[in-house]
């Protein structure tokens, strides 16, 4: 019997192999497109805000990148998710420990979150600066710009960050959430005393 076995096992029929080259085709297609459901889903706003209700929701809505005249939605994964496959997997493997700290309780309330708010901010700007804002140049970006349509201000501050080499954190911190308690900071994040963050 157990001869037989392997003497089929070594010598399948074409139709054995037809058959598991069928089934593992099939299998591997349902496992790709359940596993491509799961990703965009946790890409979604609905998946983010089922933890971040009570804290950074408000803000975000609160804020030109959800609600504004052109009609123009940016929701949180075009900021905190690049768009490339190796950028992209790290992100979501880095924001694994995130969704660890939440389930543990250790950023569950507002007044949590709150306590760790800088160290999670200067975290995110760290990150956004080491590879020149990237998700916001998805959007926006210097050789795009027109100049001339922007107010004198913006137009001389895009021009000289251009020319710095300058990338958009370095003056846009609190463009879509408030910012967190920085006084007594030293930290190369933190705006000058009086100075007001740019928008």
């Amino acid at each position: 019997m157990i001869k037989a076995f392997w003497t089929k096992f070594r010598t399948p029929s074409k139709i054995g192999v037809g058959f598991i080259v069928v089934a593992a085709a099939l299998a591997g297609i349902l496992l790709w497109g359940g596993f491509n459901v799961a990703l965009e889903y946790t890409n979604s706003e609905k998946f983010c805000s089922s933890c971040h209700m009570n804290d950074v929701v408000p803000e975000y809505r609160a804020s030109p990148h959800y609600n504004n005249r052109s009609g123009v939605k940016v929701i949180c994964s075009d900021c905190h998710l690049p768009k490339e496959f190796i950028p992209k997997w790290t992100r979501k493997i880095e924001a694994s420990k995130e969704v660890y700290a939440y389930l543990t309780g250790k950023v569950d309330t507002k007044e949590k979150f709150e306590a760790h708010r800088l160290a999670m901010a200067e975290r995110e700007w760290a990150r956004m600066k080491a590879n020149n804002s990237q998700e916001c140049r998805n959007c926006h970006n210097f050789q795009d710009m027109d100049f001339t349509q922007q107010k004198n201000v913006a137009a001389k501050m895009h021009a000289m960050a251009e020319k710095e080499g300058k990338t958009c954190i370095d003056c846009h911190k609190g463009i879509a959430h408030d910012l967190p308690d920085m006084k007594g900071i030293k930290s190369g994040f933190a705006p000058k005393e009086n100075e007001q963050p740019a928008k």
